[in-house]
């Protein structure tokens, strides 16, 4: 399990350069990235009040972010981490400023927004690889274990603080109006103001990787590596034959995609949706989202905390998580005020860092050194593939269905699966031992 990084460890850290450069413009980037998450879905709620929009528009972003991801982990090992992340910034600064500019000129179309989403989805499908694997290149491997806890941290922090800053700062400088004015969308300025912020914080962000320095070790290591030569689809393909021989494995991967499927749109489509039938309006989709991300920090502090918590086997611990979240998830619907939501996806978000963790970690430490990359990056993928499909799926639902008839069935449907994963599966025999060692 990830051990708690001492306070010399820390002090360390804040005393070289590279790190803290790396870390300035993580913490600048990852706040930014609220912005448009907050952003994005209110635009297109203005324009079109559609959901099934809305999830088309999620859904360009998430496509290409799931096709290419593997990829883009091929490109970061043949090229520099570094160099492959530079240019998604620049990339991203001008779509974002481009998106800015058009929101408060009133000259924004809905194919626009298609293709900005598009482009948006394909560069971030080589920022993610990139990102990700930065550290290992500017750290020595006995700070590792300490920068990811801080890095980790930032990115639940952001993830608390940015979207209530980007759902006041959408609602101060809103007009609170339900129909266009002059060819612009309702909060306009407010809108454009919050892509703006993430653009400039791409830009900044760019800037501070620039001062960051590549060990000349890592850099020859990376420019050697087999590797560098190895075809990608080859190379794919192993790791997948890998997770089907693995019992384990194979079991919780599947599992996860029927998770993916039931939560993931209902939280990028229909929360948008349910904020915007309470009176705070963009302020209360940013407590929303902020109130999962405190509590997600708070179940990762608390994994950190006791590593070994259990309820029985790892796998009967993570059916146990997930069944208590969908009945948490049932009532979400039938909400009435921002603070129910709140308190309601606080839990949530507490067990699900804790469970994140969790798995993570057991990932991490049953995975040969030489399939790493290739199986977390597939644990993402089922995710990020999986998105776009649950987007859409929710989207064409809610013409049909009610928000409190959607929270239910997801809810649910959740729970239905976990009992059946209880009576019919392995997945309650997983345990914490280690297939390797």
């Amino acid at each position: 399990m990830t051990q708690r990084p001492t306070d010399p460890a820390r002090a360390t850290l804040m005393r070289d350069k590279n790190f803290v450069w790396l870390m300035l413009g993580a913490s600048i980037s990852l706040l930014g990235d609220q912005f448009t998450l907050v952003a994005l879905p209110w635009l297109v709620l203005r324009m079109t009040g559609d959901t099934l929009v809305l999830g088309m528009v999620l859904g360009l972003m998430s496509l290409p972010r799931a096709l290419f991801i593997l990829i883009g982990g091929a490109v970061v090992d043949r090229y520099s981490p570094k160099r492959v992340l530079m240019l998604t910034k620049y990339v991203n600064t001008l779509l974002l400023a481009g998106l800015a500019v058009l929101v408060l000129a009133g000259g924004l179309s809905l194919w626009t927004v298609y293709l900005l989403a598009l482009a948006i989805g394909l560069a971030t499908a080589f920022s993610i690889p990139s990102a990700t694997s930065m550290l290992p290149h500017v750290m020595p491997r006995a700070q590792l274990p300490a920068a990811n806890s801080v890095m980790m941290g930032l990115r639940q922090l952001s993830m608390f603080v940015g979207p209530l800053l980007a759902g006041v700062l959408i609602a101060l400088y809103g007009d609170g109006t339900s129909g266009s004015t002059a060819g612009r969308v309702p909060d306009a300025l407010g809108l454009g103001v919050a892509f703006g912020l993430d653009a400039l914080s791409f830009a900044l962000s760019a800037w501070t990787l620039a001062q960051v320095r590549l060990h000349p070790v890592s850099l020859a290591a990376q420019n050697a590596g087999p590797a560098v030569h190895e075809p990608v689809f080859h190379a794919v393909k192993s790791g997948l034959r890998h997770l089907w021989h693995d019992r384990d494995l194979r079991w919780c991967f599947l599992y996860w995609g029927a998770v993916a499927v039931l939560i993931t749109g209902p939280v990028q489509i229909a929360l948008p949706v349910l904020a915007s039938t309470l009176q705070l309006g963009a302020a209360a989709l940013g407590i929303l989202l902020g109130a999962h991300g405190a509590g997600t920090l708070m179940g990762m502090a608390v994994s950190g905390a006791r590593p070994g918590l259990r309820l029985g086997t790892l796998g009967t611990t993570m059916l146990a998580v997930d069944g208590v979240v969908g009945l948490l998830f049932m009532p979400m619907g039938l909400i009435s005020a921002t603070w129910q939501g709140a308190a309601l996806l606080v839990t949530i978000g507490l067990l699900g860092g804790f469970i994140q963790v969790t798995i993570f970690s057991w990932l991490q430490q049953r995975t040969p050194p030489a399939l790493m990359g290739r199986v977390m990056s597939m644990f993402m993928f089922i995710f990020l593939g999986l998105a776009p499909l649950s987007g859409a799926l929710t989207g064409w639902l809610m013409r049909a269905i009610t928000l409190p008839q959607l929270f239910m069935g997801c809810g649910g449907l959740l729970v239905c699966l976990v009992l059946g994963a209880l009576a019919a599966s392995p997945m309650r025999r997983v345990t914490d031992q280690l297939a390797f060692k």
